[in-house]
């Protein structure tokens, strides 16, 4: 019989493989980001309804014979009405979970933009604004927070990101709405930019009803092992899902969560805990920086800027507004890419240092060339630099706002400080917007874009000043990180 010496040798040689594998980082789960991707999808309707008024703006004001002030109104509103579901969507995403507070949140997307396109007069688009104003709070506050707790730290910051991203999808997809159907008659063009809107949210919102619940929710409402079922299915590997739940578990015991704790007993905490007094400050504060710098003002009066630089045709300013979301959107792939690589912190402080740069660049030359009517070199410049401006935003302080803000707070107040975030984010947004025609017409152009510029640089120190880094860290070991168990 003839040895087989094959057979130790292939043994041998199949050591340093198994060792090999052993030794490599597990593969990450991908079932995860599929969560996160579909819960996010409702920010595409959220950006689109936001952002949609900025080329429908020019249909409606020939067909209705809407002012600028009722259109300033008109434009910024919806951030206030968006405080409604805002201070909402923390009481409703604890009592009813995460995933049917989104399936409400497509409900008003639905009905909103609908009375919107049917719209008769200014009373009945602002009706139709309010509706679609309290999706708008609802979606901030519940996709953000639904990605952060349904991911394992390996991949948190990228899944956090999606809703930022998604924003930003529908953003560009409102601009190309604008530009599609401005060729129509006035009195349909407009009602049609509303009315794409309405289609997605039925199939999304059957969408979501097909993911799991949040592992954390289910937690805290004592359904511990519903709450192991979804965390062995979006952790990377068995033993993580185990830590997570057990982390989870700490917390919540903790906290007191349960299925009777909304809450209350938590907020006692801000008068006693400077750790808690820290982090809702942090959040309170990054948000208001975000809005504060003026991006909305581009996002929503994109071709009025334009105009203001020499652009004269409609088309071609409709046009150059998708440009702008196109940049929008891409860039913020590049946070999606770095953010658990590279870190919050130094993308957040290159995205204010570059619209500091950026607004500066913007107010002198309106200070320079401003009144110059069809300028080809300085339309050029301000559309070169607006790009640069809305690139920086969306690589750094645009998504990772809502990300540092989500997975900084607590479990027990998660849901309602999320709220409160959002609530400071949309009160700034509309300000914003509900100001910026009358504020560059008491101080010019440039101006404004100074203002925002000393607002962007402001944000850079706060962020240099108080922000750790959160890298890699699991959401439970915030709370020794800001000391607030």
């Amino acid at each position: 019989m003839v040895p087989d010496v094959e057979a130790p040798l292939l043994a041998a040689s199949s050591k340093p493989t198994a060792a090999a594998a052993a030794a490599a980082p597990p593969r990450r789960n991908k079932y995860p980001f599929f969560c996160a991707v579909l819960a996010s999808m409702t920010s595409v309707l959220m950006g689109y309804n936001v952002a949609v008024t900025s080329g429908a703006q020019i249909f409606m004001a020939e067909d209705l014979g809407v002012s600028d002030e009722q259109i300033e109104v008109l434009s910024g509103a919806i951030n206030i009405y968006s405080l409604v579901g805002a201070l909402l969507a923390g009481w409703t995403s604890d009592r009813l979970g995460r995933r049917l507070t989104i399936v409400l949140t497509n409900a008003f997307f639905l009905a909103g933009p609908l009375v919107m396109a049917l719209a008769g007069g200014y009373a009945a688009l602002m009706a139709g604004r309010f509706v679609a104003g309290i999706g708008v709070g609802y979606a901030l506050v519940i996709a953000p927070v639904y990605a952060a707790e349904i991911a394992p730290a390996s991949s948190r910051g990228l899944l956090s990101s999606l809703p930022e991203i998604f924003i930003n999808g529908g953003v560009m997809l409102s601009y190309v709405s604008n530009f599609a159907f401005s060729g129509l008659p006035v009195h349909l063009s407009w009602r049609l930019m509303f009315a794409a809107g309405v289609v997605p949210t039925v199939f999304l919102a059957a969408g979501v009803l097909t993911m799991p619940e949040s592992p954390r929710w289910l937690a805290m409402k004592g359904r511990r092992n519903d709450a192991k079922l979804v965390l062995d299915r979006t952790s990377d590997t068995p033993a993580e899902a185990e830590k997570r739940l057990q982390e989870i578990e700490d917390v919540v015991a903790a906290g007191g969560g349960g299925s009777g704790n909304t809450g209350g007993g938590a907020w006692k905490e801000v008068a006693t805990k400077a750790g808690v007094r820290r982090v809702l400050a942090i959040v309170l504060t990054l948000q208001f920086f975000q809005q504060a710098s003026g991006i909305d003002s581009v996002v929503l009066y994109g071709p009025r800027v334009l105009a203001a630089a020499g652009v004269t045709s409609n088309t071609l300013l409709l046009g150059l507004n998708v440009v702008f979301g196109v940049a929008k959107a891409s860039s913020i792939l590049i946070a999606m890419a770095l953010t658990d690589r590279v870190g919050r912190r130094p993308l957040l402080l290159a995205s204010t240092g570059g619209m500091t740069a950026s607004l500066l660049v913007l107010g002198s030359v309106f200070a320079a060339f401003g009144g110059a009517r069809d300028d080809a070199a300085v339309a050029a410049v301000a559309v070169a630099v607006v790009v640069a401006f809305v690139c920086a935003f969306s690589v750094g302080i645009g998504p990772l706002a809502w990300v540092y803000s989500s997975e900084i707070l607590p479990l027990r107040l998660r849901g309602q400080g999320a709220g409160i975030g959002t609530a400071m984010n949309r009160i700034i947004s509309g300000v914003v917007t509900m100001t910026f025609i009358s504020l560059y017409g008491a101080i010019t152009m440039a101006g404004a874009f100074y203002l925002y510029a000393a607002i962007a640089a402001a944000s850079f120190v706060f962020i240099y000043a108080c922000l750790p880094e959160t890298r890699g860290r699991s959401l439970e070991d915030m709370e020794e990180l800001f000391h607030t168990k």
